[in-house]
Order: C-alpha cells, then sequence, then structure tokens
C-alpha cells in the first residue's frame, strides 16, 4: 500500500451524515475534517444525495476538498452490497429520478419493519422512527434507537443480531437495484463508482470474491474500497492485490457515522487509517 501518510494530507471519502443514518449533520462533518486537517472529504449517504447536496453549498475552504458522492446499495444473494459513486453530477435528472424510486421503496420497507416489530410484541410507532432520523432518510439504525430508547435491547449491534439483520424477524426486504444497474446509474450521472467495503459481502472464498470484483469490472467497476475499517489486515491486501490485477482505482473512507458506530472516527477509521490525497488525483484522472 502507499506509504501512510501525515494527517494533512489524508481524505475520507466514505462518511454519512444526518441525511441518512449518520448522527452529525453536514455542518459538524465540515468543521469535525477542518479540525482534524484532512485534505479532503465525500459525504456517502445512503440512496440519497441531500448530504452531499448541502456540503457541496457549504462555503468551500481552499484547505478542505468536498467531493459529490454516494452510497447505492445493490441486491445481492449474500451479506451487503453497496457501489460508491465519486464526483457524480448531483443535479442529473435521469439519477434523481431514480433515486425517488428507490426512496419510495425504503418507505414502504420500513412501515413493514414496524408491522413486524408490533407482531413481536413490540410497541413501537413509525412517528418514533421518523423523529429519531431527525428528518433525514430513515434507515434501520433508526428503528434500533428506538428499540434502546425503548429499553428493548440494549446497543445497536444488539438490535441487528436479534431483531433487524437479514434473516432476524423484524427484517424487510426492499427493492434494490442490480449492481450492473446501480454501477451504470453512476457512470451515466459522470460518476466514477467503486465497490465499499468489500468483507461486507461474506464471500465464500477469496476466489468467490475475485469472481464478484471480475464480473462488476465487466459492468464497469472502476475502483474497490481497499481503505475500510475492516481489521483483517490480510484481506486489505488480498484487496490491493485484486485492483492491480484488474487495473481498478483504489479509493478509501472510513464508513464515518458517529454514534451509531462509536469505535470508527472521521479520518482515522479504529486509528489505524491513513488514506494518502493521492487516491483522489487518481479517481480525477479517471472521469477527466
Amino acid at each position: 500500500m502507499p506509504q501512510v501518510c501525515p494527517i494533512s494530507e489524508c481524505i475520507d471519502l466514505h462518511i454519512h451524515s444526518t441525511a441518512s443514518d449518520g448522527s452529525f449533520s453536514v455542518s459538524q462533518i465540515i468543521e469535525a475534517a477542518k479540525n482534524l486537517g484532512l485534505r479532503a472529504i465525500s459525504i456517502t449517504d445512503h440512496d440519497t444525495l441531500e448530504g452531499s447536496l448541502e456540503a457541496l453549498s457549504h462555503p468551500q475552504s481552499p484547505s478542505l476538498e468536498i467531493l459529490s458522492g454516494i452510497e447505492l446499495s445493490a441486491d445481492f444473494p449474500s451479506g451487503t452490497m453497496h457501489i460508491l459513486g465519486y464526483m457524480l453530477r448531483v443535479d442529473d435528472s435521469a439519477f434523481l429520478k431514480m433515486l425517488e424510486r428507490i426512496q419510495l421503496a425504503r418507505s414502504e420497507r420500513n412501515l413493514r419493519i414496524v408491522k413486524k416489530l408490533q407482531a413481536l410484541g413490540i410497541d413501537v410507532e413509525y412517528d418514533e422512527v421518523i423523529e429519531a432520523s431527525g428528518g433525514g432518510q430513515v434507515g434501520r439504525p433508526h428503528f434500533a434507537q428506538v428499540l434502546i430508547s425503548r429499553g428493548v435491547v440494549q446497543s445497536a449491534e444488539e438490535a441487528f443480531s436479534k431483531y433487524l439483520r437479514k434473516g432476524r424477524p423484524g427484517y424487510a426486504n426492499r427493492y434494490r437495484l442490480k449492481p450492473a444497474e446501480a454501477i451504470e446509474a453512476i457512470s451515466q450521472a459522470g460518476g466514477v463508482p467503486v465497490l465499499a467495503h468489500p468483507f461486507t459481502l461474506e464471500p465464500a472464498s477469496e476466489g468467490a470474491l475475485e469472481e464478484i470484483v471480475v464480473e462488476l469490472k465487466a459492468n464497469g467497476l472502476k475502483g474497490i474500497e481497499v481503505y475500510c475499517p475492516d481489521p483483517n489486515l490480510e484481506r486489505r491486501a488480498r484487496y490491493e492485490k485484486l485492483v492491480r490485477r484488474y487495473g481498478l482505482l483504489m479509493t478509501g473512507g472510513t464508513d464515518f457515522h458517529g454514534a451509531a458506530k462509536p469505535d470508527v472516527h472521521l479520518g482515522v477509521g479504529k486509528g489505524d487509517l491513513r488514506i494518502p490525497y493521492s487516491l483522489v488525483e487518481n479517481l480525477k484522472a479517471c472521469r477527466s
């Protein structure tokens, strides 16, 4: 991997705000990034550009570069697949219409989760979940907050392991883009599609991950998030090997959520991430 960089030359390209399931507002994220001395950030909220739009409309600082970004959920049989999009046009009409369809599916799914939890004898109302979201896009972490506040569980991890994770009794599926559709949508909006945190795919083997990457590249994938809060350094090394083998970009981010993931910190993840600005330069070169 590239040599460890001083924090003033580092970036964080995977950040969630209150526009989705993060606990920090866009203004708080920008202020924290400046205080850390980060050189570039991207706010990549789930299935929405609201956080990114707000960040781009914020008074720009010569010391902190802000890239447009998003994280799209993709349909995948095992584990979880997310496709990050960078430097896409935030006013692209076709892309925004697609997001409207996804957000409608999210809303319908949320109501089904409420009914499932109620059927389990858990007294939860959707208004509570909306309030927990702070006006942003409602997601399962907000259900976890309500379950904690009601004393049903003690932590977000417990909420997901008992009720909200795929296969648990409070889980409800929803419409998601196919991986190829997510990649194409980002590309059509002028962005660079990148596979987020590959370990969440839960591949059966190293060879299985490689097969996934080969298929995604054939569909237009441009990079892999090599720098991510994966404690397994051997896996990170495998991600880098795949990037080099298939001529893909290397990107990185902390997947910062604030209170929802208290052990993951902006800019440094769990303390071991230092993501060099050169990766932003490579993204720009890919897009030009």
